[in-house]
């Protein structure tokens, strides 16, 4: 093999070996890249991020009568029924937290809106006749055969005003 045939061979295998180290660092880039966007959203599904809740101001707490219930929608569209508890009824008696309770009024199963029945004391879903108990326990239907009870929303009293704590929207800022 002359010095020119052997330099060319040299060449060329300096040629394969460069472009088979840039196409194996370019894979294992792009597949850092895919796992790592992978586990950072499943990290924010399993671990969601309480930055984006507020307290928001519900109402004054006395003008809410033992045993009413009424709905309230958060500014990020998200559905809930706020009920005051009947069995606290002291005459003259600041309500407190624990006097309050609220409850998504979005069934678990399929995403229907369950509304209160009064006459009955639960919570109903027309969609598949899912049940609630008024605490937001699923007793019938497929919520309860699932074990998918409503979901609860933190309240507060603070110097007569009922707050709750909702996920909110922001100008400029995803949610």
């Amino acid at each position: 093999m002359t010095h020119e045939t052997q330099q060319d061979a040299n060449t060329e295998s300096g040629r394969r070996t460069f472009l088979s180290t840039s196409v194996t660092v370019i894979m294992a880039g792009g597949l850092a890249s895919g796992y790592g966007t992978f586990f950072a959203m499943a990290g924010r599904y399993f671990y969601p991020s309480r930055s984006n809740r507020a307290w928001i101001f519900v109402s004054d707490a006395a003008s809410i009568a033992p045993g009413d219930s009424f709905p309230f929608q958060s500014p990020a569209g998200v559905a809930v029924t706020i009920t005051r508890l009947a069995d606290e009824s002291i005459p003259g008696k600041e309500p407190t937290t624990d006097s309050f309770l609220a409850l998504s009024s979005v069934c678990p199963h399929l995403g229907c809106r369950v509304h209160w029945e009064s006459n009955n004391q639960r919570f109903f879903c027309p969609c598949h006749n899912g049940v609630f108990a008024p605490d937001g326990k699923a007793i019938g239907g497929p919520p309860a055969a699932d074990g998918q009870d409503l979901p609860h929303y933190a309240l507060q009293v603070v110097d007569g005003a009922l707050y709750i704590e909702m996920p909110i929207s922001t100008i400029g800022k995803r949610a």
